[in-house]
Formats: C-alpha cells, sequence, structure tokens
C-alpha cells in the first residue's frame, strides 16, 4: 500500500513537471526580463541615448558604420534588446550563456563582440522552455531583419544563412572580419541533439554618438576584453543539489502530513477538508520551488 502512494505521488509529480518546464519556467524568465529592461533603459539614460529599436535604421548604398569596440558588461548584465518583427521576438540580451543566464532571456556569447562591432558577435536562447525565445527561430528567411539596440545605438542585420550543426561544433561563432551576428538554439524542439544556427549580416546601423573610424573593419578583430564594473542582475536559482534535496524533502514531509489529515477526517477526528485543501495548496507551492531547484540540474537545456 505504502508503495502505491508513493508511485502515485511520484507520477503526479512528473505530470507536473512537464507543464513547468514548458510554461512555468516563463514566470522566472518574465521577472528575469523586466529587471534587465529596467537596467538597460537606466543604461541608456546614463548614456544620453535617444534611438529607440522602435525607428530601424535605413539601408543606403554605404557600407554600415559599427560601433567602437567597448569593454564587455558584468556576466549577468544588460546587452541590450533583440527584436525579430517575423517571428514576433521582443526581449533584452542578458550577458552570459551558461545554465542561469539562459534562464533570464536571450544570452551574449562573452567570448564575441558585442552587437554592433566589428566582428561576429553571437547569442544563445532557449528552443522551448524559459519563455522560448527562439521557438520559431527556424521559421527565419533569407532576407528576415534582425534589429539589435544598445546603448551604441541600433542596428539592423538582414539573415543570409540558416543550418543545423552538431552541439560540438564551435565553429559557427569564429572570428569573422565583417560585422555579423549569429543566432544559436537546439533543434528539433523538445532535443538538444543538435543546434540550428542562423546567420545575418549587418546592413543599417544608427549610432547613438558620432564616431570617426572606418565604416567597416580590415583587420581581425581581437578579443573582447570582459569587464565586471557594471552591475549585474540578479541571478536565478543557482545548481545546488542540496537545495534540491531539502525541497524534495519538504515536499514529501508536507504530502505526507496531507494523507494524515485526509485519513483522521475520513475516521471524524475534527479536522476539515479546509485544513487538507489548504495543505495542499501549500504543497503545490513547496512543489514549485522543488522544480525551481531541480530544473537547473538536467543535463539537457532546451
Amino acid at each position: 500500500m505504502t508503495v502505491g502512494r508513493i508511485l502515485l505521488v511520484g507520477g503526479v509529480l512528473v505530470l507536473l513537471f512537464i507543464p513547468y518546464l514548458l510554461w512555468g519556467t516563463g514566470l522566472q524568465t518574465a521577472h528575469s526580463q523586466s529587471l534587465l529592461r529596467a537596467q538597460f533603459k537606466s543604461e541608456q539614460h546614463q548614456a544620453g541615448v535617444t534611438t529607440s529599436s522602435t525607428i530601424p535604421p535605413t539601408k543606403s548604398a554605404a557600407a554600415p558604420q559599427v560601433a567602437p569596440t567597448e569593454p564587455q558588461p558584468a556576466i549577468g548584465s544588460a546587452v541590450g534588446t533583440i527584436d525579430i518583427p517575423e517571428i514576433g521576438l521582443q526581449m533584452v540580451v542578458v550577458q552570459g550563456t551558461d545554465v542561469v543566464r539562459l534562464q533570464q532571456g536571450p544570452g551574449h556569447y562573452p567570448t564575441t563582440p558585442l552587437p554592433g562591432e566589428a566582428g561576429n558577435s553571437a547569442i544563445a536562447g532557449h528552443r522551448t522552455t524559459y519563455l522560448h525565445p527562439f521557438y520559431n527561430l527556424n521559421e527565419l528567411n533569407n532576407g528576415n531583419p534582425i534589429y539589435i539596440t544598445t546603448t551604441q545605438g541600433v542596428f539592423q542585420y538582414d539573415v543570409i544563412s540558416s543550418q543545423s550543426v552538431s552541439p560540438s561544433d564551435v565553429s559557427v561563432v569564429d572570428t569573422t572580419t565583417s560585422p555579423e551576428i549569429t543566432l544559436t538554439t537546439c533543434t528539433p524542439r523538445y532535443s538538444a541533439a543538435q543546434r540550428l544556427v542562423v546567420h545575418a549580416v549587418l546592413v543599417a546601423s544608427i549610432l547613438a554618438h558620432a564616431h570617426t573610424g572606418p565604416a567597416t573593419p580590415t583587420t581581425t578583430v581581437p578579443a573582447p576584453v570582459v569587464s565586471t564594473d557594471r552591475a549585474a542582475v540578479a541571478s536565478g536559482p543557482a545548481r545546488s543539489w542540496p537545495t534540491a534535496i531539502a525541497w524534495g524533502v519538504a515536499v514529501a514531509a508536507i504530502i505526507t502530513a496531507v494523507w494524515i489529515a485526509a485519513r483522521r477526517i475520513r475516521r471524524g477526528r475534527g479536522i476539515t477538508a479546509v485544513v487538507v485543501t489548504g495543505g495542499l495548496v501549500v504543497w503545490l507551492v513547496v512543489v514549485f520551488a522543488f522544480f525551481q531547484a531541480l530544473a537547473p540540474l538536467l543535463p539537457a537545456s532546451y
């Protein structure tokens, strides 16, 4: 009997964990996005930037200007916004591509130039979880625009190719001599078997401040310099087995207490159904916290 109850509770947890991964994780990302957007707007104000991503740059016959190379922001800080009208994407890009950062939104590879600068700037994003920013990335076609707004200006990239590669193929983010951007995500959906890679080239720009340097780079782009002088947005849940185990024990303890209370109701010992219902609500809250601690420990990231 006891084994059957344990299996039943375990089955319920598995069934709840699936919708949590697909939709519940979005609550965490939405909160992080709100903080990142506020931080980015503050940085724009401090930099005296008045350009807006809603006003796209105009293409011209001349080569688009690139932004001067700047020290990179601290891991966890806002890099800028990414807008892809074709797939309805409007999110803030965070600095970093580790597990925690990709839970906050699309993440910029710190080893690549910042968007708008010379070279190949790369951004990764989830496909099916954490607000799934790159869910429809496969729908982009050649010529579709990608708008990136940073404190240095607004930059329009047009898609030139899309391909699937092995997760171990890091050549897709190699340095280039032309200003480009590379977007990466898992493919197919709900799997991390391969990586979907979209390449786009800079076709137009509006610099926030006058820049008298060359319109396009003519030499190899140096490796970015990482700076930690900007305050980072608070990180999400850390990868911690003890924390996950502790929440798991709490889940088991509460469901055991609710089970005992339910048995007392059936025996007429004075405990009301309201108490049991309240206990189940508390259990669901603890289950949510347990899932938050458990999700970062999963080996696959979709």
